[in-house]
Parts: structure tokens; sequence; C-alpha cells
């Protein structure tokens, strides 16, 4: 298990460029699986749940090509899918939470999908029954094995379009149901659709392949099916959750760190909440200079309430944010709740910035109250697990701002999602050592 040994208390300078988008990139992934043709991909990040996954499609048969260390084509003309039915495969889905979204093109197309039980973070309970109803509405069918732990799912007359109103504008199910909508006959609603950034993406992707859907942005999408796509050339936009992630990592550090092309549009609600949260921040073109020399004090509401942050569907704040502004509010003057919705398990590693003198009291399993100490009570360094991607990031910010030196193990959970992160920040002046125990 890899370590990361941090020196806190410095001060970084200099220029970030946000990588492609993790969570975008599963999904247009995915989505090759719908054409024989070629589909080009640029800005795909190396990171580990992003090669887990190529290396999964490899293995059922899609010609993998690597033009450039960003950029890589997929042909799915040769399916195997009898290596549906192997141990190994169910092994591999079971490693990777985005591996779930292969049904839908799988089903689509093939008219038959496996689907084990998906990995991911250990952050509470993420089911999967909105991609079920979808499918269901569409015309498929399934049946559960418990000695392999699979469903088996079926569309033997094929899918056939169909009024559909999510339970919950799930963004993994929602780019599931419309892979599987594409290639249905007739016509298909989709209600309550989730409507972030990467599923706009998602959706005028494959409508460069051929796709008739209307109402992208919104959350009531009309998709008339097709009979076949193409391919055709994808870029990723940049990662709203790494842009996030410098921000308070330049806030929480009192560094000066411009962000190069990141989208500004793309970002949504993410600005102006830190901005409430005190940080400061200049945005010029597509760039962010965060330039946070004075302590920052969060803001209350109108009435002189505590602030809140709470993660909603878009264009409301990510869930994957939270854990950056909880750590962030810590050095903060001010106090604020963060309301964690989704996921029931996302706040327990504040147990660990507590051990670091952060005054955060932990509610429930959903909310924490933080009381910012403006840096009069400065963190202490101390050793750390990761247990998931955003409390992973979230522990390294703090141990950057501590004093001392602290120890993070189980960095490969940082690595899921955050490429060559020692690297990029040593080179604004950080000091992580990268040990393998």
């Amino acid at each position: 298990m890899s370590s990361f040994i941090v020196e806190g208390g410095r001060r970084l300078k200099g220029t970030l460029k946000p990588l492609g988008a993790k969570n975008e990139a599963l999904q247009v992934i995915c989505a090759s699986l719908l054409t024989s043709e070629k589909v080009t991909i640029s800005n795909i990040p190396d990171i580990a749940d992003i090669r887990n996954l190529v290396a999964l499609l490899e293995d059922m048969g899609v010609k993998i090509t690597t033009i450039d260390h960003k950029t890589i084509t997929f042909q799915a003309e040769n399916i195997n899918l009898d290596y549906l039915q192997t141990y190994e495969f169910r092994l591999k889905m079971k490693s990777l939470r985005g591996s779930v979204m292969i049904a839908g093109p799988l089903l689509a197309r093939f008219g038959k999908a496996v689907l084990s039980r998906p990995g991911g973070d250990r952050i509470g309970r993420r089911r999967v029954d909105t991609h079920f109803l979808g499918w269901q509405k569409l015309g498929a069918s399934f049946d559960y094995s418990p000695d392999s732990k699979t469903y088996n799912i079926y569309a033997k007359e094929g899918l056939k379009g169909n009024y559909i109103l999510l339970d919950e504008a799930s963004v993994t199910g929602t780019a599931n149901i419309i892979m599987a909508s594409v290639l249905a006959k007739g016509e298909t609603i989709i209600y309550n659709a989730a409507c972030e950034p990467y599923i706009q993406q998602l959706c005028k992707m494959l409508v460069r392949m051929g796709a008739k859907i209307e109402g992208i942005g919104s959350n009531l999408l009309r998709i008339t099916g097709v009979k076949t796509l193409h391919g055709t050339d994808h870029t990723l936009l940049p990662d709203m959750i790494e842009v996030g992630s410098f921000i308070g990592l330049a806030a929480m550090t009192h560094s000066d760190i411009t962000l190069k092309n990141v989208s500004i549009k793309d970002l949504g609600i993410m600005p102006e909440a830190f901005r409430r949260l005190g940080v400061s921040m200049e945005c010029s073109g597509d760039d962010i200079r965060v330039n946070q020399e004075n302590i920052y004090e969060i803001e209350s509401f109108m009435d002189g309430s505590i602030m809140t942050f709470a993660d909603a569907p878009w264009p409301g704040l990510s869930p994957d944010l939270l854990s950056i502004f909880l750590v962030v509010a810590t050095q903060a003057k001010g106090s604020v709740l963060i309301h964690q919705k989704m996921f029931e398990s996302r706040l327990f590693f504040v147990d660990k910035l507590i051990e670091m003198g952060a005054s955060i009291i932990l509610c429930d399993p959903h909310r924490a109250a933080v009381i910012g100490a403006g840096r009069f009570n400065f963190l202490r360094a101390t050793n750390m697990v990761s247990p998931d991607i955003r409390a992973g990031i979230a522990m390294l910010i703090a141990a950057m701002s501590a004093k001392g030196t602290s120890v993070i193990q189980n960095i490969g959970q940082i690595d899921r999602g955050y490429q060559r992160i020692d690297e990029r920040l040593n080179s604004l002046g950080a000091n992580i050592i990268r040990t393998d125990d």
C-alpha cells in the first residue's frame, strides 16, 4: 500500500491546468460500445479508474489504440459477449463503479448485458434501481444469479421507446438510460433527468454519432431511436472536481495559484459558493486565480443564520465537492454547516480532521458543523488512511496546511481520481514524497 509523506505549511505559487473530467470519461468511453466504428476521445486523464475501464473494454474485444498520452481510439467492432459470463469479468466489474455504464450500451446494441454489483468508493448506499427501472420501461427484463451475484439483463425483442420518470436525478442512471434509448424503437422521454455538463457532453457526442436527442441541458430529454450510430471524435471537459480541489488547496495553504482553461461556464454554482466561504478569486477568460494572502471569512445568510452548504442536483453543488468545502472551512473565520444529503458515510473522515485540531461536530452521518478558527488554531500533522477519492484529497489538503509532517496511507484511492497529484503540486513548491510500503 503506497503512502504520501507530506510536509505541511508550505505556500505554493504557480500555474495548474486541470485534466480531463473523470466522470465524463467513464460515460463517453462506455458509449463507444454503441457503434462498430472508431470513436476517438481526447483529454483523457491517466488515472486508475480510467485505466481499469479501458482494460475491461479491451478484454471484452474492443480494439484500443493509444494515439498519445491523452488520446485513445476505441473500436467495438468485435465484442466477445461470452466473456461477460466469466468470473474474470465479474471480478473486474466489481472493482470499478463506472463499469455499471457498459450495461446500457450493450443492452441497446446486442439485446443483452451482464451487471455485477459495481465497486468504487465505500461512501454509503449507492443503489442502481434507477438504471433497472429505466431499462424495464424500455422493455428489458432481468434475472439475478445468487451464485455469481450478477444480473442478466435481456431485451429479446429489442428495446422500445417509452415515457420514463426517473425516481431520482441519478447521473449514471441518466447516462445509462440515454445510451439504451438512442437505439430503441420509437420515442423515449426521460423526465427528472440529470443535466450535469458531463451528461450534456455525452448527449452532444451521441448526436454527432447520429443520435436524435432534444432538450440537452434540461431535465426533460426527448430521444428518437435510430438504427445505428457511427464513429466520432470527442474532447473531455476539464474536471470540475479537480478545479474545486485546487481552489480549496490554494485557500487552505494561503497560496497564489492560477488555474488555466477551467471552462468557467461549466462550473455552475461552485465559484460563487467558494466566494461565500470567503475564498478570494479572480476570473479572467477561462482562468481562475486564487491568491489567498489573508484569512478568509465565511459569510452568513441575510438573516444572520450560519451558512449551509449542501449537495444538490445540477446546477447545485456536486456531492464530490463537500469534502473539500468541509476541510477548507476548518481554517476559515466563522461557522458553517455541511449537509451531505446523498451518501451517509462520506463525512466519517472528519474524525481525522478533529484529531488534527479542527473544531467539527458530526451531527449525524449526513451533517457536520464546522467552527472555523481563522488559522488562529493551526491543524497538527498526523497519520491518516484515505477511505475514498474525495476524502483522500481533503486529507491531502489538510496535511499541506498543517504544521509538521503527515503521512497519508492508501493513496491508491487518491490516484483513482487525480493524475500524479504529488508531482503536479511539488512543481509549485509542495513537498510530497510517495512511498511504497
